[in-house]
């Protein structure tokens, strides 16, 4: 017992040497203080409803050891590395372990509040309380039902849901596209994030399921890497692998640049930016850096737009005017801007007139629910106007890409990893 107190309590040392800054400690203990409450008031459900210690032991020693789990691996692991798939899995098994007893404080708090509303009620009238004691463990069982809902779901979301690859067709059509390209088809994908990936098997898949669409053109835009170019140094040989008619262009996303990680120094930076840059032309992209490219097809031309990341609150290195130049008012345009809220502040209303607009950068928060034609919802859309699928605004479409990988969580709930066909039509 003795040995263990002192590992724990190793443990807490390191993370004060971590976070010296007094907001971290006070945040820290704030959390810790929440997240013992929380537990404590969803384990009343449980004990309403079984007896058996095994089960409540087993309770108790799951959630601490997903916590501390958690804790150790937060305050252990090397930030110079970013975000390891060790850190993603334990924060998976964290929120996995902790969301699903929300619910059950939802429910249960809502059948305090009708308790207190009765007790209250009754005292006033002089009444005499009638026991509560079944209708108590009737709604137990039934926050312990629905909690299981979203359990089971995580479970699934980190084992297969990141893989479970959707293709999203969509056929678009304009009055102003050249004759030539009616019927010019696009293969989107975005936020690759190959520092979160584990299993090659299953990436495989995924691209051999993108190289099955058979489009003209290919487009990416961006995010390879959660933070460091070598993250790609081991899936260069499936992604090289994309296949397109009329070429592969690509854009940057936000991180790309090595924003969320501590460098040794700032050459060090730097030079994995380029060395990230260099990967494109590896895996057979052309990476548009706030430029623009011409596809033509039977003498007629549409012109394609790349830009650096531009976002808000983000990077905003994009520079649409420099991307533009060269490009005429009225030719067709094709817009690749990683971050959306760079069309809904810089580009719709543009009057250049950008047709249509690719970005990702959401995930869509790779959890939420999502039935086609009745309903699509997820806590993205308190963050983003536009966070998943097509948009039509001002006569110009964006659509946000759902990506290809995912990040900080290592799962994905209900919105599915996404690769996007459009066809272009013309009106």
């Amino acid at each position: 017992m003795l040995k263990f107190i002192r590992i724990l309590t190793s443990i807490f040392v390191k993370f004060l040497n971590e976070f010296t800054n007094m907001r971290w400690i006070i945040t820290l203990i704030i959390l810790l203080i929440i997240t013992i409450f929380l537990e404590f008031y969803a384990f009343q459900a449980l004990k309403t409803v079984s007896k058996n210690k095994i089960i409540r032991y087993s309770w108790i020693f799951i959630s601490f050891v997903a916590y501390l789990n958690f804790f150790f691996i937060a305050s252990t692991y090397d930030r110079s590395q970013g975000q390891t798939p060790q850190f993603q899995m334990a924060f998976g098994i964290m929120l996995t372990v902790l969301l699903p007893k929300l619910v059950i404080i939802l429910v249960m708090f809502g059948e305090d509040i009708y308790r207190f509303v009765l007790k209250l009620f009754t005292l006033i009238s002089s009444g005499e309380s009638k026991p509560l004691a079944s209708r108590r463990k009737f709604i137990s069982q039934l926050a312990l039902g629905l909690a299981a809902v979203p359990f089971a779901s995580f479970i699934y979301g980190i084992i297969q849901g990141k893989y479970n690859y959707k293709v999203v067709k969509y056929s678009l059509v304009f009055n102003d596209l050249p004759l030539a390209f009616d019927g010019f088809t696009i293969t989107q994908i975005s936020d690759i994030h190959s520092g979160s990936f584990t299993n090659k098997e299953k990436i495989q898949y995924g691209v051999d399921l993108i190289n099955q669409q058979k489009s003209d053109i290919m487009l990416f835009t961006g995010d390879i890497v959660n933070n460091k170019a070598d993250e790609m140094d081991n899936w260069i040989d499936v992604f090289d692998k994309l296949e397109a008619k009329e070429g592969k262009f690509s854009i940057l996303g936000n991180h790309d640049y090595g924003d969320y990680m501590d460098w040794k120094n700032p050459q060090d930076k730097i030079d994995n930016f380029q060395k990230v840059k260099d990967i494109h032309q590896k895996i057979g992209f052309d990476l548009l850096l706030d430029e623009h490219r011409y596809l033509e097809k039977d003498g007629q031309k549409i012109a394609l737009l790349g830009v650096e990341n531009w976002g808000k609150g983000f990077n905003q290195s994009g520079d649409l005017n420099k991307a533009s130049n060269g490009v005429n008012k009225n030719d067709f345009k094709i817009l690749m801007s990683h971050d959306p809220s760079h069309w809904e502040y810089k580009v719709k209303k543009n009057d250049f007139n950008y047709q249509l607009t690719l970005s990702g950068h959401t995930h869509g928060l790779q959890m939420g629910i999502e039935i086609p034609g009745w309903i699509k919802w997820s806590p993205s859309k308190y963050v983003y106007k536009h966070w998943a699928g097509l948009y039509k605004e001002a006569g110009r479409y964006i659509n946000v890409n759902r990506g290809f990988g995912y990040h900080a969580f290592p799962g994905r709930v209900g919105i599915w990893p996404e690769i996007t066909v459009i066809e272009l039509k013309r009106g």
